[in-house]
Parts: C-alpha cells; structure tokens; sequence
C-alpha cells in the first residue's frame, strides 16, 4: 500500500518526500526537478510501540511502515501528454491514496510555475486534469457497456447507470470519490476500474515558519474549498521540519519545534494521517526476541493477520491469543495479563483491532 505525493511543480513535493523518508531525492528551484518517482518506506511513528519496548525490554524493535511516492510535478495539458503527463498519471494510478501538497506561503526567491501563489488555482489545476483523464476512461467503458445493455442485459444496464453517473459528474468536474453513487454500485462496477479521482486524498498545505501552528489565509481557503471532499487538510512548514531533521540532537529538534508552537514534527502526523488514508491499521507482537508493529488493512481477520508474517501462519492458523493494548500497559506483562483472566483467545472469525497485542498458534 502506497500513498502518493502530486503538485504542482515547485510546491515542495520532494523537500516533504526527502523530510518523511530522509532519502535525498533532489530538490531544486526549477520545473521537473523529478522526473523518475522516488520510493521511500517511511517508519509510522507510535506511541505504544515506545510503551511495549520499555515494559518488555526486547532484544529489537521494528514500527510500522507505509511507503510513500514523490512523482513529478503535473502541469495544464498533463491528461493530453504535455510535460510529463503520461508518465505522471501513470505513476499515481499505481498509488492507493494521493498526498496533494499545495504552496500556501509568499516567497519571491521561489519561482511558482503560474507566477502568483494561489493554493485553489493550483488544486484545481490538478483536479481537472485527474477528472479529464478519467473521464477519458469512463467514456470508453461506458461504449463498451452500452452495446452489452442494448442486448437487454439487466446487469449491464445497472452498470451503464453507474458508468453515466460518473461520465457526468467528471463533466461537471466533480471528482469520482465524490459523485453521489449507491454503495452497491461502486462496489461492483466502479471500484475495479480504479478511477484516479476516486482514490482517498489528504491536502498538505505547505507554509512558512510563522504559520507552521495556526494556519493562514491560504490555509482557511483550502479548508473552505474542500469542505465537502470529506478530506483532511495538514498544514506544515516543509522547509523548516527539513531543516529540523537535519539537527542531530534530539534537544535541539525539541527546542526547535517549542519554538514553532509544535510538540510534535509535522511529518509524523502527516505520516500517520497517511497510514489512516490507506485504511491501515496496526497489531502489536511482543517478545523477549522483538517487539514489532505489523501493519494490516482495517477489517482484516485474525489468519489474515498472522499471514503478514509468513504465510504458513495464515494456511495452518489455529487461533490468537490477543490482549488489549491498554490491559498490557495497565497489568505490565504478559504473564499478569493471563493472571487476571484478561487474555482473550480467538478463532477465524475474529476482526483484530487496531492496538492489539497478538501471538499466533499454527500447524503446517
């Protein structure tokens, strides 16, 4: 599961993409800086997993991942080929959720590729050519359905329905995430074709040093321009938690963030938001050998569960012992979990919950 970083060029894409993973992707004051799509696995920083460390004392301990994508910066005419186009759409239909970064601060040493700074040009710019490409899809399956549906297929006639609903939302420039569609009808003919407008999106709104806690103007219009995307909006200084990251005493980083009005670096509730987008969720392993956070899609079964480790957990899986996070922490051990009756063991049909502590008993 990846979450991809779009914008337009000069928004601070790869500044954030280099901020959350520390890989170095190269960023410079000029149009399609990238080119090739940068990968980074970046940790999913957790509270818990620092709690269970300190009670189990583990030989290591390994957080969660969630890779993340900086792609090239899109330009008007992207959906006809123009820049990068091509190549840029078709590097975020490989990703699962879409981290849109807009430049929200005033700063006339970078250039903007439009020549003035507005956040809501700029997210609409993007949308459009999302909508225009997809649009392109929708028409072509909907030819295709309709010659089914004119035969008198009923089923077909349910997915030209469908199909028409979203070929005139996108006309209307409504994203598909957010055409008004049955549940049924998304489930069984609008999902599979894998619409890039209809991938989850979180709004990344990059400002300047004095708006890092509160915001700004630029900020309030994004919020009020995306009201009704049921979308998150995160505002961060990219360039000063770049600059944070390059510190390397954990003092001064504090010290740093204190004077900024933050307790915690912006990155790390970006990447958690992000993890949340991809509908992520994690379970906890802990040992004397390692205690681990293991990452797992929301509504995932207790066997589907163990397969994230190896597989011949999930095909020979017998049941799960799970303890609740907050029954570990609250009892200090496994040992005085069990003690007080409070360790719970489940068969295949148990949904694990975000936060247990799990072990697994199989047989191959």
């Amino acid at each position: 599961m990846k979450a991809g970083i779009v914008g337009l060029p000069n928004v601070g894409k790869s500044t954030l993409f280099n901020c959350l993973s520390n890989a170095k992707a190269q960023s410079a004051n000029f149009p399609f800086c990238t080119i090739e799509p940068n990968i980074g696995v970046v940790n999913v920083p957790d509270e818990r997993l620092e709690k269970l460390e300190e009670l189990v004392n583990p030989e290591r301990v390994l957080p969660a991942t969630v890779e993340i994508v900086d792609i090239a910066g899109l330009v008007k005419g992207a959906s006809k080929g123009e820049g990068l186009g091509n190549q840029f759409l078709g590097n975020i239909r490989e990703t699962d959720a879409i981290l849109h970064v807009l430049r929200c601060f005033d700063n006339d040493n970078i250039i903007h590729v439009d020549g003035s700074i507005d956040p809501i040009r700029d997210k609409e710019t993007i949308d459009i050519e999302l909508q225009l490409k997809d649009l392109e899809t929708a028409e072509k399956k909907l030819e295709k359905v309709k010659r089914a549906a004119r035969t008198g297929d009923k089923e077909a006639q349910k997915e030209e329905t469908a199909i028409q609903k979203v070929v005139t939302g996108l006309e209307a420039s409504i994203s598909v995430r957010a055409i008004d569609l049955t549940e049924r009808e998304r489930e069984e003919y609008i999902n599979q074709i894998q619409f890039i407008t209809d991938k989850p999106v979180l709004y990344v709104c990059n400002v300047d040093d004095e708006s890092a806690a509160t915001g700004n103007e630029y900020v309030d219009k994004v919020k009020e321009a995306v009201k009704n995307e049921d979308a998150e909006v995160i505002v961060l200084a990219v360039g000063t938690e770049a600059d944070i990251n390059e510190l390397e005493e954990y003092e001064e980083r504090q010290m740093f963030l204190e004077d900024l009005g933050l307790k915690e670096p912006g990155s790390a509730k970006l990447i958690r938001s992000a993890y949340k987008l991809l509908n992520l969720q994690t379970y906890f392993t802990a040992g004397v050998k390692e205690v681990r956070a293991w990452t797992i899609p929301v509504g995932s079964t207790a066997p589907q569960a163990a397969g994230v480790i190896h597989t011949d957990f999930e095909k020979g899986f017998i049941r799960a012992e799970v303890i609740k996070y907050d029954d570990f922490v609250s009892f200090g051990s496994e040992a005085k979990v069990k003690e007080a009756g409070k360790l719970a063991v489940e068969g295949k049909e148990y949904i694990v919950q975000d936060g247990d502590v799990m072990h697994f008993r199989f047989n191959v």
